[in-house]
C-alpha cells in the first residue's frame, strides 16, 4: 500500500523548467528534485493506481513508469530528457494483444487513455477477421459514442481496406486500423496536484472501461 495523495506543483515546476533548459548540467543541478517530486510520487502513484485499476476491472494490475532519460541513438532530436512523466498499467497475466491504461502528463496536458497501440502480427490477423464481422459494427458504434462524449479516438493506421476484404466493406473504418486506443484529456495540469489524485483519475477512466472490455473480449 501507499500513502500517494498528488503530486506537488514541485513536480509541474520541474517538468516546465526541464523542458526550457533540457541539458544534462540543468538536470544534474536539479537531480534531487526529481528524484523527490518526479521519480518518487510516480512510483508511489503507480502502485495506487494499479490496485484501483485492479478494483474496476476485477483482474489484477501492475504498473511502469517509463524512464525520463531518452534514447536518442535513432533520433534527430538530442535532448536527453522527456519533459513528462508517462506511466502505462497491464494485467498482470495479460498477453500483447491485452488493452492497457495509460497516464501522460506533460506541462501542458494531462493524458488518460486505454487500448492498444498496436496489435502484434497473429492478432492482428484475428482482429481484421472479427473486423468484417458484428464486432466490426460494435467497435465503430463505441467509437461514435466516445466522440460524442468528447472522448479523444486514435484514427485509423490505413487508408484503405486492407488486401483480402472488399474495399467497400461496412467496417472499412474497423479494417483500417491496427490497433485502438481512447483518450481523456485533462487542460488544466493543475488536476494532479489536488488531493485524492487516484481516485479522481479513476473516476475519468470510467469513461473508457467500454474501450477495455471490448478489447478483452475480441482477442
Amino acid at each position: 500500500m501507499t500513502d500517494f495523495t498528488s503530486f506537488s506543483p514541485q513536480a509541474l515546476t520541474f517538468l516546465s523548467d526541464l523542458r526550457a533548459d533540457n541539458t544534462r548540467d540543468w538536470f544534474a543541478a536539479h537531480k534531487a528534485t526529481y528524484e523527490a517530486e518526479v521519480k518518487a510520487p510516480a512510483q508511489g502513484f503507480g502502485e495506487a493506481m494499479a490496485d484501483a485499476l485492479g478494483n474496476l476491472t476485477g483482474q489484477q494490475h501492475s504498473h511502469k513508469v517509463y524512464r525520463i532519460h531518452r534514447d536518442v541513438r535513432f533520433s534527430k532530436d538530442k535532448t536527453p530528457y522527456n519533459d513528462h512523466i508517462h506511466l502505462s498499467f497491464a494485467e498482470v497475466d495479460g498477453g500483447p494483444n491485452t488493452p492497457m491504461w495509460f497516464f501522460g502528463l506533460n506541462p501542458d496536458r494531462l493524458a488518460l487513455g486505454c487500448g492498444v497501440f498496436a496489435f502484434d502480427k497473429p492478432g492482428l490477423g484475428a482482429f481484421r477477421t472479427l473486423m468484417a464481422g458484428p464486432q466490426g459494427g460494435e467497435l465503430i458504434a463505441l467509437t461514435s459514442d466516445l466522440q460524442a462524449k468528447g472522448v479523444r479516438v486514435s484514427e485509423p493506421e490505413l487508408k484503405r481496406v486492407p488486401a483480402g476484404f472488399d474495399k467497400d466493406h461496412p467496417h472499412g473504418e474497423a479494417l483500417r486500423r491496427k490497433g485502438f486506443s481512447a483518450w481523456c484529456d485533462v487542460e488544466d495540469v493543475a488536476f494532479v496536484t489536488q488531493p485524492r489524485l487516484v481516485q479522481r483519475t479513476v473516476s475519468k477512466l470510467v469513461d473508457l472501461l467500454p474501450v477495455y472490455r471490448l478489447l478483452s473480449d475480441l482477442l
